[in-house]
């Protein structure tokens, strides 16, 4: 597994960096260089320490999200998410470096760098209080899944999702994007269409999760949804 998840890692980061590049049409682009050490260099981190503390969750989180048994509701959400986030990736390079559409000073992208150091730690927290977050929706009655409620999970219902938008914060103020930030309106929604499909399926398959979810009253954002 260690090899695969290796092999996995620099396959992604051949690709981010093919995506990054060829937008920005030149190497020489510190911002992006940052970006993919930091981002790659905390997935492999966090895979080896999944590995060492609960390597069922490292194998259920290298599963396809299309495996046979997802919903098709989620499969589309899911499609989506991906092509949000690729076209998102493209188009921040075009923004900070090949045409210059937008610029901010180096201790916003700074501030990006720890937004993004902050949500990886936040997945791990996640991680660690939940051996179910696998990358498909679904209840996991031949793990004995039951309702998480400690660590993130006594503050919001769903902070993997949570953390994802500080990601979605950090990630362009790193890069010096600042249009980048307005994808935000595209990325909550579809991250609100995977949560409400995920409740969907906990409510209705997962017991004590409804009154988990009159207990813990926010989804994301604390205060706010």
């Amino acid at each position: 597994m260690q090899s695969r998840m290796i092999l996995r890692s620099l396959l992604g980061a051949i690709f981010f960096a093919a995506l990054l590049f060829l937008s920005a049409g030149t190497l020489a682009w510190p911002e992006g260089w940052a970006f993919l050490i930091l981002f790659y260099g905390c997935s492999i981190a966090t895979g080896f320490w999944l590995q060492a503390s609960d390597p069922e969750l490292l194998a259920a989180r290298m599963r396809s999200p299309f495996s046979a048994d997802q919903r098709p509701r989620d499969r589309i959400v899911i499609v989506i998410l991906m092509l949000v986030f690729l076209a998102w990736l493209v188009f921040m390079p075009l923004d900070a470096k090949r045409f210059g559409w937008s610029h901010l000073p180096v201790s916003a992208e700074l501030l990006g760098a720890v937004l993004v150091l902050v949500a990886f730690y936040g997945w791990i927290l996640v991680l660690r209080a939940n051996s179910f977050a696998a990358v498909t929706v679904r209840v996991q009655p031949e793990r004995g899944q039951t309702v998480i409620s400690n660590g993130p999970y006594a503050v919001v219902r769903h902070p993997m999702y949570g953390f994802a938008l500080l990601f979605m914060i950090g990630t362009p103020l790193l890069l010096g994007s600042l249009w980048g930030l307005a994808w935000l309106l595209l990325h909550v929604p579809v991250l609100a269409l995977r949560t409400l499909g995920e409740e969907k399926v906990l409510r209705e398959g997962l017991a004590g999760y409804r009154d988990y979810a009159g207990k813990v009253r926010y989804r994301l954002v604390p205060g706010l949804w």
